[in-house]
């Protein structure tokens, strides 16, 4: 149960006066949820100084003011079509207030003829005289020291207005309670962070513009806060799967060996360690739950596949399950080979397979039959039976959703899971989406692999990449011609692909060229793969659907059209499909008009490296976590406070001290344990506190 104490803060905005039931939703819009917490988390991006009130003589044109005037005289249009005016007046001058297609009643009653006045706004000077139009505020002379301040400037959405936001804040800000510190003493005293509430306060009153930045100890306190909850609540879930009893997955390591002996390559040093890291995980009572990220071409499926054969080995089974029939499809390509030179059963299921063949296969994985399997999200379908499923691998993690990784963990008793993903995640991220996983990094590529040249060309020389692609193609090569993901609009997405193959025809010819695109059926997509990877085209035009996984070694060339729109982390992925075999390959990244300083810093980083946790790290840098990851896709939690790049130190720090408090109070049932478990609830981090209570 949510602590009392707490109750005001999670009561539907709804409940705050002025906030009726059309306006809620619009407010909910503007700061993300529709609780009053929501409200307090949204924090100010501007301000405006109302702290200037100078006589009308001395008002400067363009700035703003607040000014004490008498009304003088009320000055209706003629026609709807002009401004209602109002003279006012004080010692040294005159001033009109202007307004449009306003209500003179409602005017009249504003403004009182003879009466004193309270008007704060942008001064203008037209035809020698000064006006605000439209003033931000009107009020009695008596309210001057709500006026005169420093206001905070909030994020908006159609239909609210700055000053319903501001006064929607305050009102929210007023429902905070007092809570007791849950913040170790010598921490506060070292960073100099006032208490939570008082720093909520600040937050929410900046005095100049300077507060509003990531340093200020207001702000950093209260994402100190919102880091701690987090780390918490993802250790609290590490216990409890380290809990949860597995059984140890020993094999006799004879069909690995002969695997090994199989390869045409020898395992790199960072495969060889992320296997033991395995090895040594399988073998323990409790459920393996690990993370293999590894850079593009680093061999994960070679470590992935020598996992599953533990299981095997040890008379068991084992599922991969890839995001994309594409991908699932490559990695039963590279494994069946060397389950056929070792004598194991291995099949592949994914939502195309219908039929004899689909019956045949469940029957055989649910009779124990077949010892590995690789599919899509088809594998955690109801009708999909296991024999003895031991250890489930999924590819691509934040590409699936928690529960569907569950969903498959859960077709046998104590499942073990390994999650690969061929993202590079910089360690701060990894800290926030990852916690709860202990991780192996494969930072070696296979020897004899050369290094990709990188060139970046403006569009205009659109005819001579052309050019070189026909001699490319002459001696019997093959290029990737990648072009940008338009989110907003497939179809723009989809004609920008469609041109650019249509182009290319023009020069090699129809069956030279070869395209595959988002809104194509799966086997449209596969007939084109095969026509590219085997057959006569030697040009495959795609959107980012070729992202990850494709494996065509022949391919020896990929352009990437207006680079300046893709993230380093995508660029690297997509230079990667280049590379894989022996020969020199190359990667053009074409930008049209004058990158920003953004774009012309990722392309730089993109000649400069290679090294895919090094990109990962920039791109964090440049771009912030919740479009590194896709935040919901991810797993991330969505930060109301955090940055993750400004905050990375504290990120350490909540880390450790969230290690710390476990390690002596796994319970949080101590005298701190009951603050820690609000600061839980604070942030919505009720599951974690459900786990405390399940023990």
């Amino acid at each position: 149960m949510r602590p009392q104490i707490l109750f005001p803060l999670f009561a539907p905005l709804s409940s705050l006066p002025g906030i009726g039931p059309k306006l809620a939703p619009l407010v909910a819009r503007a700061v993300g949820g529709d609780k009053i917490a929501d409200l307090i988390w949204h924090r100010p991006t501007g301000i405006v100084d109302r702290r200037t009130t100078p006589k009308l003589a001395q008002a400067l044109d363009g700035t703003i003011v607040t000014l004490i005037v008498t009304v003088d005289q009320h000055q209706p249009p003629r026609t709807a079509s002009l401004p209602y005016k109002i003279r006012c007046r004080d010692e040294t001058g005159f001033l009109h207030l202007v307004f449009f297609r306003a209500k003179a009643e409602w005017l009249t009653k504003l403004l009182p003829v003879g009466e004193q006045r309270v008007v704060s706004g942008k001064v203008e000077r037209f035809r020698d005289e000064i006006q605000i139009t439209h003033p931000d505020h009107v009020v009695p002379l008596a309210e001057l020291a709500t006026v005169a301040i420093v206001e905070p400037v909030y994020g908006l959405t159609a239909g609210v207005s700055a000053r319903v936001m501001a006064r929607t804040v305050r009102s929210a800000l007023e429902r905070a309670p007092v809570l007791e510190e849950w913040l170790d003493p010598a921490l506060i005293k070292r960073e100099t962070w006032p208490g939570w509430r008082e720093a909520l306060h600040a937050l929410h009153t900046p005095q100049e513009l300077g507060d509003l930045a990531p340093d200020r100890v207001a702000r950093r306190r209260l994402a100190y806060d919102e880091l701690l909850a987090s780390q918490l609540a993802l250790l609290l879930v590490r216990r409890q799967q380290r809990r949860q009893t597995g059984q140890p997955l020993i094999g006799d390591g004879k069909l690995r060996a002969k695997a090994i002996t199989a390869l045409p390559f020898t395992l790199t040093g960072a495969q060889q360690r992320a296997v033991a890291d395995i090895l040594a995980d399988l073998a323990q009572p409790q459920r393996m739950l690990r993370l293999v990220q590894g850079d593009v071409g680093s061999g994960k499926t070679i470590v992935a596949f020598l996992a599953m054969l533990v299981a095997v080995e040890a008379g068991r089974q084992a599922a991969l399950m890839a995001p994309t029939e594409i991908l699932a499809r490559q990695h039963f390509a590279t494994m069946a080979p060397l389950a056929a030179a070792i004598g194991v059963e291995i099949a592949l299921l994914t939502g195309r397979d219908k039929g004899r063949t689909r019956r045949a296969v469940l029957d055989r994985l649910a009779s124990g039959e077949i010892g590995l399997v690789v599919g899509t999200h088809a594998l955690f379908q109801d009708e999909v039976a296991f024999a003895d499923l031991a250890l489930a691998v999924i590819d691509e993690q934040h590409r699936f959703g928690v529960h569907q990784r569950l969903a498959l963990a859960d077709k046998g008793e104590g499942v073990h899971v390994l999650v690969t993903t061929a993202t590079p995640i910089p360690r701060t991220l990894m800290l926030c989406a990852y916690g709860d996983m202990d991780s192996s990094r494969l930072d070696e590529k296979p020897p004899g692999r050369k290094p990709v040249d990188t060139r970046i060309v403006p569009i205009e020389r659109l005819d001579e990449v052309a050019d070189g692609l026909a001699r490319l193609a002459a001696n019997g090569g093959k290029a990737f011609w990648v072009c940008p993901l338009v989110e907003e609009s497939e179809e723009v997405d989809l004609a920008a692909a469609t041109e650019r193959a249509a182009w290319l025809e023009t020069r090699f010819g129809a069956q030279r060229v070869a395209l595959i695109h988002g809104r194509m059926k799966p086997a449209e997509k596969d007939a084109a793969m095969t026509r590219f990877a085997e057959g006569e085209a030697a040009i495959l035009v795609a959107t980012t659907v070729i992202e990850v996984g494709v494996d065509v070694p022949a391919a020896t060339v990929m352009v990437v059209e207006h680079a300046e729109r893709f993230g380093l982390a995508q660029m690297h992925q997509l230079r990667g499909r280049v590379g894989r075999g022996d020969q020199q390959s190359t990667c053009l990244l074409l930008y049209q008009g004058k990158p920003s300083d953004t774009a012309k810093a990722r392309l730089a980083i993109m000649r400069e490296t290679e090294d895919g946790f090094r990109i990962a790290e920039e791109d964090l840098r440049l771009r912030g976590a919740g479009e590194l990851l896709g935040t919901r896709q991810s797993g991330l939690p969505e930060f109301r406070l955090v940055d993750l790049v400004v905050d990375s130190d504290l990120v350490e720090i909540a880390r450790d001290e969230a290690r710390l408090l476990i390690e002596r109070d796994g319970g949080l049932t101590g005298a701190r344990g009951a603050t820690l478990r609000t600061l839980l609830y604070l942030f919505e981090r009720d599951a974690a506190v459900s786990l405390i209570r399940s023990g």
